[in-house]
């Protein structure tokens, strides 16, 4: 992704999130990464010094910051080949609806499971 597209894996992924929810504060990042803040805060710094990334003072609060990408960190948003998304498409393409519904909803118990859910989640899904 490096020699490719000049950014990491997790820096594109933060490209893209931003991109997709415009005004995602640091801290909803974090939590939606699933990363401690000052891990992002790395990657944050690194995109802006890139100029690919900027972080502006929420109006409403100015102890919050808000990410907003620039127009030439857009440009490293949009699905490419040699990209992990791109090989996914291709490989899931081929899938039948029955083998996409099987990884939909092992994923989603993979997720579940991992975000710590409540024993009754589990005992719920396992009835299905």
């Amino acid at each position: 992704m490096q020699a490719k597209f000049g950014v990491t894996g997790p820096q594109r992924l933060v490209l893209r999130i931003v991109a997709t929810f415009p005004g995602l504060s640091a801290g909803d990042l974090a939590r939606t990464l699933h990363v401690h803040p000052s891990t992002l805060t790395g990657i944050l710094q690194r995109l802006e010094s890139r100029g690919l990334l900027r972080r502006l003072t929420d109006p409403s609060d100015a102890r919050r910051v808000q990410l907003e990408i620039t127009t030439k960190g857009k440009r490293l948003t949009v699905p490419a080949v040699g990209t992990v998304e791109s090989a996914i498409k291709r490989l899931m393409s081929t899938w039948t609806s029955a083998e996409l519904n099987i990884t939909r909803k092992t994923l989603t118990a993979i997720a579940v499971e991992l975000d710590g859910s409540p024993t009754g989640a589990r005992t719920k899904r396992a009835a299905k």
